[in-house]
């Protein structure tokens, strides 16, 4: 399987889970590494464009490929266990809470979970903690320039 990270390339291209734990996000608080990716490069781009306005018209960001072995388990989240306010903004702490047990219990290297920001759509949260981590690696990286019409 490929996911898409679209990543600002003034950090260090890797798999890295060091950005989410110092500021915290919607599946995990602050402390907790994991690595946000998106099913699609449109998720990946909509997951980003949302915290973005044309004042900060974004520049130097690539999209990078990911792939995954298709024999990783995959902890598949189901959406009964979440809230009607589950994708409210800021985030909720229910959904850090939920990440960061997973994480935790490090027994999948995956967690599928919904988008806050596109439903239907889904994004994969990799577990950098897992044995099997060293087995997901990137294959391709290249710049993504924003189309301007986005932040009108």
């Amino acid at each position: 399987m490929e996911v898409f990270r679209l990543q600002n390339k003034k950090y260090p291209i890797a798999l890295s889970g060091i950005g989410a734990a110092m500021i915290g996000a919607r599946w995990n608080s602050k402390g907790t590494e994991v690595i946000y990716t998106a099913q699609n490069r449109a998720l990946a781009m909509a997951e980003v464009a949302v915290h973005l306005t044309l004042a900060t018209m974004p520049k130097g960001f690539a999209m990078i490929t990911i792939e995954i072995p298709d024999d990783l388990e995959i902890y598949i989240l189901d959406n009964k266990e979440l809230s009607k306010s589950w994708n409210t903004f800021p985030e909720n702490i229910e959904t850090q809470k939920i990440g960061d047990k997973t994480i935790r219990e490090n027994k999948f290297c995956l967690i599928k979970v919904p988008s806050a920001v596109v439903k239907g759509e889904h994004n994969f949260l990799i577990n950098p903690y897992h044995k099997d981590f060293h087995r997901i690696k990137i294959i391709h990286q290249e710049d993504f320039p924003f189309d301007k019409r986005i932040f009108k």
